[in-house]
């Protein structure tokens, strides 16, 4: 029997990876650190719809969730602030807060949306080196020049405006809204050791609208995950907790299992953290003293903290987000950039569904909650404290909540870390910072999945194109080896 390619990790970038390389013949092999059932079941993020035609996911039961309002934003006078997928609802509701913001949103929508279909082009593929002199890579270069000539002076000089702006100066640029401000700031600083006010945020904003229709800026959700696990023609092994990947020669040889176990292997793909792969699982004197000191710089600084709450009806949460304002979100920020907790988090549901016996689960995203805190460690006593905080943020807004809440607990950005394998808590593996990005990510020089061990690749989110785009990072990983073999 041929020796499998390997492939660590189950999220949806290691699943797509190893579905790749099984279509392209390869027998491949899935290495679940943790038991089936561990991991989020619900994956936020746009599929590429290359993905969704290869693997046949729509006839496997895809089913991609686009909340409507996609982001509904209290207000102090006690209404709400409603973005809808429909640009008229939108405008309307943005009417009801800025008649003068409301004329301006379809234009700033149609300016945005040119610029995402530019990085949806980009992040369909391995980003291309700059300095290459391989035709490939000339080639490539060529097309993005030439897509982004079709964006017209506006587009181009949009384009280069918004990449080192904070999304803060980005969005006073356009709107007066402290309301609408908040909600698109706080996709500039998702997942983000950033205030609104720093710079590059405006990027990520950007970052988190491809794939979306004009006026959308919040990826879907999907059960994508879910679907990967029940495709045929990979195999997958739960609870394979990993020690170390194998190098003979220079080359990846396979792996061994904590248990001790050794499996031979054609290929190995991890979608573990770069950091982690290159001077954890791989004796780091197989590589270049350079990209060690570069991988240990690799920005991973977790600020997230997951609230999950159990309500005894629907408590009407969906799409809810906290972030009144630019301001609010800067003094969120101003807490964790000293290592405290934010006092005034913060907060966005990420999913709201009925469970059992009439009761129903709400998630909510908590930022800013450190990794490291500058006075003691993240114990139970904090995480009940920040799901108190959590609540009585939220009450102020719904009446009635804390009497329809029967259930609730906070996951940590060290629980995030145990649980999921998040360096530092970190989801995107690497934070989404201008210099980490596109042939940058994860470490200059290294962005187009190889590594300098032959037959050892990189696919989670800390490579091109990073989170938020899902399955971009394992496709373009498994084209990489297959035609490097």
């Amino acid at each position: 029997m041929s020796l499998p390619a390997i492939v660590i990790g189950a999220g949806v970038n290691e699943l797509v990876a190893a579905h790749y390389l099984a279509r392209a013949g390869r027998r491949a092999l899935v290495l679940a650190p943790r038991t089936a059932g561990e991991d989020p079941s619900t994956e936020i993020g746009w599929i590429p719809p290359r993905i969704v035609r290869d693997l046949g996911l729509r006839r496997r039961g895809l089913r991609i969730h686009h909340p409507d309002p996609w982001a509904a934003v209290p207000l102090a006078d006690g209404g709400r602030l409603e973005l809808w997928r429909d640009m008229a609802r939108s405008i309307e509701s943005i009417r009801r807060v800025s008649p003068r913001d409301a004329a301006k949103w379809p234009a700033f929508c149609d300016r945005m949306g040119h610029l995402a279909r530019l990085l949806e082009g980009l992040y369909a593929a391995p980003p291309p080196d700059p300095l290459s002199r391989e035709f490939a890579d000339l080639a490539q270069l060529a097309a993005l020049g030439l897509r982004a000539r079709r964006l017209g002076r506006q587009g181009i000089e949009d384009l280069l405006r918004l990449l080192p702006m904070s999304v803060a100066d980005f969005l006073d640029d356009w709107f007066e809204s402290d309301a609408l401000k908040g909600v698109l700031g706080a996709a500039g600083v998702m997942h983000l050791r950033h205030g609104p006010r720093s710079g590059g945020t405006a990027f990520v904003l950007l970052h988190h609208h491809v794939g979306s229709p004009a006026g959308v800026f919040r990826p879907p959700l999907s059960n994508i995950t879910h679907v990967l696990n029940g495709l045929p023609g990979v195999e997958i092994r739960p609870g394979a907790a990993l020690a170390r990947i194998a190098v003979r020669a220079g080359g990846a040889v396979g792996v061994v299992l904590a248990s001790g176990e050794e499996i031979a292997a054609s290929l190995v793909v991890s979608g573990v953290d770069p950091r982690r792969t290159l001077l954890g699982l791989v004796d780091p004197g197989w590589l270049d003293p350079q990209l060690v000191r570069a991988a240990r710089n690799i920005r991973s600084r977790g600020v997230v903290a997951e609230a999950r709450l159990v309500f005894d009806r629907a408590p009407g949460l969906t799409a809810l987000v906290i972030a009144p304002s630019l301001d609010y979100i800067e003094r969120a920020y101003d807490d964790a950039k000293y290592g405290h907790v934010s006092s005034r988090p913060y907060l966005e549901v990420r999913g709201e569904e009925a469970a059992a016996h009439g009761r129903h689960r709400v998630a909510v995203h908590v930022q800013y909650a450190p990794y490291t805190l500058a006075d003691g460690e993240w114990d139970e006593a904090r995480r009940a404290a920040l799901g108190d905080r959590v609540v009585e943020v939220l009450a102020r807004h719904l009446t009635r909540l804390d009497a329809a809440l029967v259930e609730r607990s906070v996951l940590s950005p060290r629980d995030l870390e145990d649980r999921y394998g998040f360096p530092e808590g970190q989801a995107y593996h690497a934070e989404l910072a201008l210099d980490q990005l596109l042939w940058l990510r994860p470490a200059p020089g290294w962005a187009r999945y190889r590594t300098p061990i032959a037959g050892l690749y990189l696919c989670g989110p800390g490579t091109h194109p990073g989170a938020g785009i899902a399955g971009a990072a394992g496709a373009n990983a498994a084209r990489v080896a297959i035609r490097a073999d």
